[in-house]
């Protein structure tokens, strides 16, 4: 899914950017063919950014505020952030956000939660995130959820991946479990553990490869 482009000075990655948040803002393409009603896509990132969240797709809320994970999922994905050693705001100030599909999916018509973008969704959308992981260029990437995992890393169990990573491409992909309240998969100890285990990695990597972006909370390691 990755492909690497040619070194480019900060400005120009900048300006970049700025063009495919454009093209990603004007995008009507899954709704011209029917499979959502209203394209309304968000993004949100700076080029310089060296930790990149990748999520399944915006919900409902964050389509309304224009803003990704910024409902209940959003701020369990800071906490998690804090338990790592980032500082109070950090995934909204110094992370890049985006996901599969840019737009809301929609309701799940079969059950509680939202729906999950289809092949054809996921297809039409994947040029962007694509362009954007090839501008940002970031040394981490958060995989939150199971679609997002699966896009990078193939079919595997949470319990056989949360708390593992991989390199790849010079790029650091760990699998995080979706925060959304809808998932029952963190009530269990044991997975809590294996949070547990990937947020020590990341609190590592915070140091290692200086991903701070603003100084750490006392005893929040």
């Amino acid at each position: 899914m990755m492909r690497n482009l040619p070194k480019l000075q900060p400005a120009d990655r900048e300006n970049k950017l700025i063009a495919l948040h454009q093209r990603i803002l004007s995008c009507r393409l899954c709704q011209e063919r029917g499979y959502i009603a209203t394209a309304r896509p968000i993004v949100q990132g700076r080029a310089n950014d060296r930790i990149f969240l990748i999520g399944q797709a915006p919900g409902h809320l964050s389509v309304a505020r224009g803003v990704p994970f910024s409902g209940p999922g959003g701020r369990v994905l800071q906490k998690w952030l804090e338990r790592a050693g980032f500082p109070p705001g950090y995934l909204h100030e110094h992370v890049y956000l985006s996901s599969l599909t840019h737009c809301d999916p929609g309701k799940n018509p079969k059950g509680s939660g939202d729906r999950r973008p289809s092949p054809q969704e996921l297809a039409l959308c994947k040029p962007f995130l694509e362009a954007e992981l090839n501008l940002v260029q970031p040394r981490v990437v958060l995989l939150v959820g199971t679609m997002a995992i699966e896009a990078f890393l193939g079919k595997a169990r949470l319990e056989d991946i949360i708390g593992t990573y991989q390199e790849i491409e010079k790029r650091l992909f760990l699998p995080l479990p979706h925060p959304s309240g809808v998932s029952r998969w963190l009530n269990a100890p044991e997975h809590q553990h294996l949070l547990a285990q990937a947020l020590e990695h990341l609190a590592r990597w915070r140091n290692e490869y200086g991903l701070q972006g603003g100084q750490a909370q006392p005893g929040s390691n």
